[in-house]
């Protein structure tokens, strides 16, 4: 099993809008844990430590309160929309060995021939794997492609025991790698012209001297 990011929480049996904002300003996070059918959990989170573990895209959570523990993934988040603080996280319990769903982000590396660029067409993918390897990030390396070239989700490598969602459309283009216009028009701007005598000058040429 791979490690876990361990908070430790409280259980809290308050709720609404006014007892959140105490928890705030006490500098914690209202959280939710939901397990399937079954009732779901109610605790209250450490904020600084929470939001610093939460720079980490899928990251498996172990969740400590009162003298019970649960594994779970990160749901949703709830963020206030001018200070950008969270207000409330949604967790989802998982078990060992499980398969989830994740949106794992895409990034290019390494750099395309000439003047072509790397152009991501789908920023995430949505990807089936085990919750103790839950991919980060998908990278693709783009290093000396040429104008033109496209990289399938089906070209996409993933981590060992990870696969597309049957939702995906394998054939669907994930990069795209082109010289974008205005570089095309820059270099045809930049390429001399040929000139060619004038009319009247080769008519000139080709009198007799007197």
């Amino acid at each position: 099993m791979a490690d876990t990011i361990t908070l430790q929480g409280e259980v809290r049996n308050e709720f609404g809008k006014g007892v959140a904002r105490r928890m705030r300003v006490a500098q914690q996070i209202p959280a939710t844990i939901y397990a399937g059918g079954a009732q779901p959990v109610f605790v209250k989170l450490p904020m600084r430590e929470t939001t610093l573990a939460l720079r980490r895209t899928n990251a498996l959570f172990t969740i400590k309160f009162a003298d019970d523990s649960k594994m779970a993934v990160v749901k949703d988040v709830q963020r206030n929309p001018v200070k950008r603080i969270i207000e409330h996280i949604d967790f989802y319990e998982v078990k060992a060995g499980e398969k989830i769903e994740v949106s794992v982000p895409v990034f290019v590396e390494g750099t395309p021939k000439g003047a072509a660029v790397a152009f991501v067409d789908i920023q995430e993918l949505t990807v089936r794997a085990d919750v103790s390897n839950l991919p980060e990030r998908i990278v693709v390396n783009v290093e000396g492609m040429t104008d033109g070239t496209k990289v399938f989700a089906k070209d996409i490598v993933l981590p060992e025991g990870a696969e597309l969602d049957a939702s995906t459309n394998s054939e669907e283009s994930v990069v795209t790698v082109e010289v974008p216009e205005d570089a095309s028009e820059a270099t045809a701007a930049a390429e001399p012209a040929v000139a060619e005598p004038a009319a009247a000058d080769a008519d000139a040429a080709a009198e007799p001297a007197e």
